[in-house]
């Protein structure tokens, strides 16, 4: 991630220094970075003369004091609060009292990191998608504490890097992460229940939603184990949210050692030379698709239920995060297109379902199921209920 980080910057047109304590280290990742450059230039996404020029921005450090100077740090160390908040209060006394501190954490508090430096209002996040080369959006998240000066000068790198920065407040999962947590939190609770097995709700969701991976496909590519630790996460840091409980399944295949293609098992085989899905059908017209005749023909009998039940569960999560002034509601439908590549946002899923139907769904599920299908008051509101 920091390599990726790295390179973006330089191609961004930015004097790059890497700070890596193992000089062998340093080194093998500054090769690779060039290498990447070069790469990318044969392939045809950015010229030669550019990687070139990036080449020649990029430069190491192993001593910290080394980074004396920069305008701005962003940080990729491991998700340890302690580790990032020891990082941050050596970098504010090497590099002076200006310097923008930016931690590219994707589920710690960036209020929390920033209590370790003094003047807080220089810390803001910047969380990258991997890999940050071809990903195109960068979440500037506000601590309780950022100042708009940090935020705008991380927004304005993050644009010059080729990103699509979009705004986040410090909250649990802050926009992308958030939002897509009903997508796999859903799907494992339709397996638990035997609405359908999980390589018809992967093929649903591609062929009735437009994804080019499934959520178990997807949750495969991932790790088991790390899906299932963010899971956890989001369950902790909310002080046991219904929403966000983790599912009993997915526990028991991490438990089983079960974690995806890294394993070669997980909820699909990966021994070589197995094929885990046949080719899709090529189909016309917009996604995600919502009606019903047209679901059961394209997808089988399951798709409706399946398909409702995730649109109307993205949908109010998306609007629960929007009711709570966690991004804007163009800024999380970005998130999702950019972040996850969806054809559409997590709103523009309610729209597109219906927010009386969504709303419809919610509570009769609430009804059977409990509080984690509480409607958000947003989209009750949407709903005109």
């Amino acid at each position: 991630m920091g390599a990726g980080i790295a390179q973006i910057a330089a191609l961004g047109g930015y004097e790059t220094s890497v700070y890596e304590v193992d000089a062998d280290a340093l080194d093998r990742g500054l090769e690779r970075m060039r290498r990447d450059l070069r790469r990318g230039a044969e392939r045809g996404r950015w010229s030669a003369d550019e990687a070139t020029a990036a080449e020649q921005r990029l430069g190491g450090q192993t001593e910290i004091d080394g980074l004396a100077g920069c305008e701005l740090i962003i940080e990729a160390a491991p998700e340890e609060i302690e580790l990032k908040r020891n990082l941050f209060g050596r970098l504010a006394e090497v590099c002076g009292p200006e310097v923008v501190l930016a931690t590219n954490t994707s589920s710690l508090s960036v209020t929390a990191i920033a209590a370790s430096v003094e003047r807080p209002e220089r810390v803001v996040g910047m969380h990258f998608f991997n890999p940050p080369a071809l990903m195109k959006l960068v979440e500037i998240v506000a601590g309780e504490e950022s100042g708009e000066q940090a935020l705008g000068l991380a927004t304005e790198v993050g644009g010059r890097m080729g990103r699509t920065p979009i705004r986040a407040r410090d909250s649990v999962g802050f926009v992308a992460n958030r939002c897509v947590r009903p997508f796999f939190l859903e799907s494992l609770r339709m397996l638990g229940e035997d609405v359908a097995p999980h390589d018809e709700i992967d093929r649903i969701v591609r062929l009735g939603a437009g994804l080019r991976m499934g959520p178990f496909e997807l949750m495969d590519l991932i790790g088991l184990d790390v899906n299932f630790a963010v899971a956890q996460s989001f369950f902790e840091q909310s002080f046991g949210e219904p929403r966000w409980r983790p599912t009993a399944i997915h526990r028991r295949m991490v438990e089983a050692g079960r974690l995806g293609r890294k394993t070669c098992r997980g909820f699909y085989s990966y021994e070589e030379g197995a094929p885990h899905r046949p080719d899709d059908p090529e189909l016309q017209g917009e996604r995600p698709v919502f009606d019903e005749d047209e679901l059961e023909e394209i997808a089988g009998e399951n798709a409706p239920a399946v398909l409702t039940r995730l649109g109307a569960t993205i949908a109010n999560e998306a609007c629960f995060a929007l009711g709570e002034s966690v991004a804007s509601a163009e800024d999380i439908n970005t998130a999702m297109r950019l972040g996850y590549n969806w054809p559409v946002g997590s709103l523009e899923w309610g729209e597109r379902l219906g927010w009386s139907r969504a709303l419809g769904v919610l509570e009769s599920l609430r009804e059977l199921q409990g509080e984690a299908y509480r409607p958000a008051p947003l989209l009750r509101q949407f709903a005109g209920g």
